[in-house]
């Protein structure tokens, strides 16, 4: 952001207390979203009894919202660029806000799923202007102060998100079941809309990039063809289709890369930017962010079944049984970027996959050994230690992936980034199909369910320890000390030499990436 107008909004910022007001609103927007993916997760036992919904609209309900955001993240940041970032993210907040009521007022499972995923079509407008508009308000020496008060937000969101989630299924609110985990959002969406069109400043890119809306149509469309096939096959029996759907999407993933290399040539702005792959880094990292996308997409999915549903557990005991896995999360998040990884490197992310493999498999022994009549406190060691290893990942993944990648295209990989993370969790919900419902039978009595839930999430741990070793292995094609970055320096550095807004919403927007993977991957 190098233009008169955006220097000219953070001169006047510094002095300006309307700019903390703005900062206010936007993290309450941010907390909003995060908290929103945590409680679906803890009360989806309660949406499949109440709805009536199948094993695939299960899945659709947390897979569709992260389809969507996965592929609208970087269209939501340059329309935000091109448009203004105040008008994005009201315009995201107002739809955010009114698909939180047609999920809460969902007539029936297909509205759900449909409503979800233009909830998360809305996130993807909102989210990313974000910390743009953080960025756009805030001088660089405020900054540092501003990210950290965003940790403590994501934080906040990570153990708040299923205790709430748990408390409002299990009153009962008015008889409405679930359905208040969505209300919630109304009267808040409401609130920082009205006060986002008063006190948030617009702000632009002074050459922003053009959209690429084929590139963006050839994505979701092939992640469509591989997820829903994925995501039905077991319920019609693996039909003949699904195969050819499945290999179709491989087509269409080699018409996005032909498509977009053509794109660079003719104007410069296309969706992904392939020259990035060349820094072996950066392809090594896409590969691990998309990789622990999908181990986390299908954990914390069976998690919760396994917890409600193989258990008989209340979702305010499940709720309450997870609050050691996130505070092990923020806090090995905290000391791996702030005492660990600058001193020893890359081993610190190595360190992580290891610990929460062993956590999986600890977590896997257990499950075994106590079956049906294991009890929180004996899960609280396996979580402590998976939270560990996840905390040693998160917070200093971004860094190592874009720690060579040449400044002038920083904002395209870190957006890169995100919306790999998010396809990766999609595809994993997906695979919950095969790892998890594959393993049960279709036709249970109810003394059956609780050891077939059981036994499938025994099976599931064993992919996700898999997955953590895989990651491991590809770690090692991480640079062995990843950069630091200074505040501000990185992203305006980036900002002067890409000339372009897209690079700014995308690289402001990786500073959330950092702290809410834990959340998003739940997503």
């Amino acid at each position: 952001m190098t233009s008169t107008e955006t220097l000219s909004s953070r001169t006047a910022g510094a002095g300006d207390r309307r700019r903390w007001f703005a900062l206010a609103i936007v993290m309450t927007a941010a907390f909003m979203d995060l908290v929103d993916v945590t409680i679906v997760n803890i009360a989806i036992p309660s949406i499949q009894r109440d709805a009536g919904a199948s094993f695939s609209q299960i899945q659709w309900i947390t897979a569709g919202y992260a389809l969507a955001f996965a592929a609208g993240l970087i269209t939501g940041g340059r329309l935000g660029d091109i448009h203004g970032r105040k008008r994005l993210f009201l315009l995201g907040i107002g739809g955010f806000t009114l698909a939180s009521a047609l999920c809460g007022f969902a007539a029936n499972p297909e509205m759900l799923v449909a409503s979800r995923i233009l909830q998360g079509a809305m996130a993807a407008m909102m989210v990313p202007q974000v910390l743009s508009i953080v960025h756009a308000t805030f001088p660089a020496h405020e900054r540092g102060k501003v990210f950290g008060l965003f940790g403590a937000i994501v934080g906040l969101g990570a153990v708040s998100g299923p205790l709430l989630g748990a408390l409002l299924t299990e009153w009962n609110l008015f008889g409405l079941q679930w359905r208040p985990i969505f209300l919630i959002n109304l009267p808040v969406g409401v609130a920082a809309y009205l006060l986002g069109r008063r006190f948030i400043t617009e702000s632009k890119a002074p050459r922003a990039l053009r959209l690429d809306l084929v590139g963006v149509a050839l994505v979701t469309l092939g992640l469509l063809m591989l997820l829903y096939p994925l995501t039905r096959g077991r319920e019609l029996g693996w039909p003949l289709w699904g195969y050819a759907s499945m290999a179709g999407a491989l087509v269409v993933f080699g018409a996005l890369v032909a498509y977009e290399k053509r794109k660079t040539a003719r104007d410069g702005s296309p969706l992904v930017e392939l020259s990035l792959f060349r820094v072996k880094s950066f392809a090594a990292g896409i590969a691990v962010q998309t990789v622990f996308g999908v181990g986390l997409g299908i954990f914390f999915l069976v998690w919760t079944l396994y917890m409600q549903v193989g258990l008989g557990w209340s979702a305010l005991r499940a709720g309450l049984t997870g609050v050691p896995f996130s505070i092990a999360v923020s806090t090995a998040a905290g000391m791996s970027v702030q005492k660990l990884v600058p001193r020893f490197g890359r081993k610190v992310l190595q360190a992580g996959a290891l610990v929460m493999a062993a956590g999986v498999l600890l977590y896997l022994a257990e499950a075994h050994r106590y079956g049906q009549s294991i009890a929180s406190w004996q899960m609280a060691l396996p979580l402590v230690v998976m939270g560990v290893g996840m905390g040693l990942i998160v917070a200093p993944l971004t860094d190592a992936i874009l720690s060579e990648v040449p400044r002038e295209h920083s904002g395209s990989a870190s957006g890169l980034i995100n919306t790999v993370q998010q396809m990766g969790n999609a595809l994993g919900l997906g695979l919950v199909s095969v790892v998890f419902f594959g393993e049960i039978g279709d036709r249970l009595t109810p003394a059956q369910v609780g050891p077939a839930f059981v036994h499938a999430f025994q099976h599931a741990l064993g992919w996700v320890a898999a997955v953590m070793l895989v990651i491991f292995l590809l770690m090692f094609a991480l640079p062995k000390r990843p950069a630091q970055h200074v505040e501000g320096d990185a992203e305006d550095g980036a900002a002067e030499r890409s000339g372009s807004g897209a690079g700014n919403g995308a690289s402001d927007h990786t500073h959330l990436a950092d702290g809410a993977q834990p959340v998003a991957a739940a997503r």
